[in-house]
C-alpha cells in the first residue's frame, strides 16, 4: 500500500487561504476532469447567478471532521473528480442496479500554483487498497477494510469516504468533490456539439454499445460514454486500458471546449451552464453559484497540453489479475510531488502498469502528450 506523505497528515490547521481568483474544478466532468473545468474557465460563469437551483451539494467537511491531511498553503488545489456508475433511474439501461453505485471513474486533479498546470492522477477502480473506517451521509459507521477495491469506499460509505480513502492513499487533502453520472455526462458532450477524436484501429465492443472504424469521429453523447466505457473492445480489455482511453477523451474534450467560441451564442453558453450544473454534484463550497464563478475563474488559459496525466503506479495483483496492487515506492514520489506543488517524474510511472499498453495509442488528438 502507499505510504502517506507525513507532512500532510493528521493536520488541524485552518482552511488554506483562498487564492487570487480561486480555483476552478479542473474537473468539472468525471471523465472530463482536465475538460469541464475550463468550460467554466470559458465563461460559464456569469449566467450561473440563473442557475443555482440546479445544484446540490455534499458536506464532505462535516462528514469527515477534523481527522484530515493538513492543508498545503502553497496556492494549489486539489479536487476528487468521481463518475458515479450508478445503474438507477436514466442509467437503467447501462446494466442492472447492485445495490449501489460506486465510483467508476476517479481522478485526483491537482492544479499547480498559478493556474497555468495540472496534473490528473487516474487511480483504477480494481485497486486494492486499505479502506479505512468512514461515516456515511446517514451518520452510520462504515467499517474499514484491509485490501479492499477502491471503488468500494464510494459504495459503502458515499463521497465522503471516497475522499477520506483518497486522502489516506495520498496524504493529501481534498480541497473540493464532484460527482458526474452517465446520463449528465452524455447531455454535456451533447451540449458541446460532441467531441471529435481520430482513432487508429477498429474498436467494436458490445459491452459498451461502441463500434467505430479506424478515422475521425465526431463523438456524441452517447458515443462519448462508450468510448470512456469501452475496455472490451481495445487493448488488453483491461480496466488500465479504459483508463487510457479516458485521458484521452479527456484532452479531445478540452481542445473542443477550447474551440467552439461560447461566447459568440449566449443561448448555447446559457444551455451549457444549466446542463452543466444539472450534471454534477459538487461538496458544500462549490454548491452556490457565487462559489461556483470564484472556483471557475482560474482555469480558463488551461489547453490539453497543459495537463499532464497519469496513472496512479500498480502492478497487477499475482493472486488475482482483474485486481491491481499500488506500486508503493513510485506511487510515493506522485505523492509527494503535488504535495510539493512539483511535476509528476517520469520516473514514477515508467515501471507501472498502467502507462503501458495499446491503449493509450488508439485515440489521437491534435494535443495529447
Amino acid at each position: 500500500m502507499t505510504d502517506p506523505i507525513n507532512s500532510r497528515i493528521r493536520g488541524r490547521g485552518k482552511r488554506r487561504k483562498p487564492v487570487s481568483g480561486r480555483r476552478r474544478a479542473t474537473t468539472f466532468v468525471a471523465w472530463s476532469a482536465g475538460a469541464l473545468v475550463l468550460v467554466g474557465g470559458s465563461g460559464l460563469g456569469y449566467v450561473y447567478f440563473k442557475l443555482d437551483g440546479n445544484l446540490r451539494g455534499v458536506d464532505i467537511n462535516a462528514q469527515l471532521g477534523r481527522d484530515r491531511p493538513a492543508n498545503a498553503d502553497n496556492g494549489s488545489q486539489d479536487i476528487l473528480v468521481l463518475g458515479s456508475d450508478s445503474r438507477a433511474g436514466a442509467n437503467a439501461k447501462y446494466g442492472k442496479d447492485g445495490g449501489g453505485a460506486r465510483s467508476d471513474t476517479a481522478m485526483i486533479v491537482h492544479v499547480y500554483k498559478g493556474h497555468k498546470k495540472a496534473a490528473v492522477v487516474s487511480v483504477p477502480r480494481d485497486t486494492l487498497v486499505d479502506r479505512p473506517d468512514c461515516t456515511d451521509s446517514a451518520g452510520r459507521t462504515v467499517a474499514g477494510q484491509r485490501l479492499a477495491m477502491f471503488n468500494t469506499a464510494y459504495e459503502v460509505g458515499g463521497p465522503a469516504c471516497a475522499v477520506k480513502t483518497v486522502e489516506q492513499m495520498s496524504g493529501i487533502r481534498m480541497d473540493h468533490y464532484i460527482e458526474v453520472d452517465f446520463t449528465g455526462f452524455k447531455r454535456l458532450v451533447d451540449e458541446l456539439g460532441g467531441v471529435k477524436i481520430t482513432t487508429t484501429q477498429a474498436i467494436d465492443d458490445t459491452k459498451s454499445h461502441l463500434k467505430l472504424a479506424p478515422g475521425t469521429h465526431t463523438l456524441d453523447g452517447e458515443q462519448s460514454l462508450g468510448l470512456v466505457r469501452t475496455r472490451h473492445g481495445v487493448g488488453d480489455g483491461s480496466d488500465l486500458g479504459r483508463i487510457q482511453l479516458q485521458q484521452s477523451f479527456v484532452k479531445a474534450l478540452i481542445e473542443q471546449v477550447k474551440s467552439i467560441g461560447l461566447f459568440s451564442s449566449p443561448k448555447k453558453l446559457y444551455d451549457l451552464a444549466d446542463t452543466a450544473t444539472k450534471a454534477i454534484t459538487p461538496d458544500s463550497q462549490l454548491d452556490s453559484v457565487n462559489e461556483l464563478i470564484g472556483f471557475a475563474d482560474g482555469l480558463k488559459s488551461l489547453g490539453a497540453k497543459d495537463v499532464h496525466m497519469v496513472t496512479l503506479p500498480v502492478r497487477y495483483d499475482p493472486a488475482d489479475p482483474n485486481r491491481v496492487l499500488p506500486l508503493t515506492e513510485a506511487a510515493r514520489q506522485v505523492w509527494t510531488a503535488l504535495a510539493r506543488d512539483k511535476p509528476i517524474p517520469a520516473s514514477a510511472t515508467k515501471d507501472s502498469a498502467g502507462d503501458k499498453g495499446p491503449a493509450r495509442t488508439v485515440v489521437e488528438t491534435a494535443a495529447i502528450g
